[in-house]
């Protein structure tokens, strides 16, 4: 079952190719758009009129705004020292680890094969270049790019100082 019965869809969510995903336990804001390939864990928020891409992973612990962009192949991650065993070589369980939350502002846009380290916000109207490593928080209006993640210039004066 691709799409659990425990995912509450708000009225015009578009998953187009349902039988193409994996999503449960997470909650979908009213007109956002899932692609195929993609998977959404328990526990993700997404909100109003969001456009999530093909082959994109979003983890326990995600929270996106509304009206965000999410490219092709993004990951979020929510472990800061992943590990499958334990030093006494048991498998880890939930309480082995702990999660951590990232928070992605309003109107903000994540390029294609984009990674989001755990913990961190992206800023409202921020744009992440396609691949890059996002490694600390993403100011309001950031425009950043590269490995790791830089500020290299702001949106608003790309598209004529609109701040709305």
């Amino acid at each position: 079952m691709p799409i659990a019965a425990s995912t509450r869809c708000a009225d015009g969510v578009r998953i187009f190719h349902p039988d193409l995903v994996n999503i449960y336990g997470a909650t979908i804001g009213e007109e956002t758009t899932v692609g195929p390939f993609v998977e959404i864990q328990s526990g993700v928020v997404i909100g109003r009129r969001c456009k999530i891409s093909s082959h994109s992973f979003l983890c326990d612990g995600v929270t996106i705004g509304d009206e965000v962009f999410v490219g092709h192949g993004v990951m979020f991650t929510n472990d800061r020292l992943p590990r499958a065993t334990n030093p006494d070589g048991s498998l880890q369980s939930a309480d082995d680890w702990t999660l951590e939350h990232t928070k992605v502002g309003k109107r903000a846009s994540i390029g294609s094969n984009a990674t989001i380290l755990p913990g961190l916000s992206i800023g409202e109207r921020a744009l992440v270049g396609a691949g890059s490593v996002v490694t600390r928080d993403v100011p309001d209006f950031a425009i950043v790019a590269g490995n790791p993640a830089r500020v290299v210039g702001d949106v608003r004066s790309r598209d004529g100082g609109d701040a709305a």
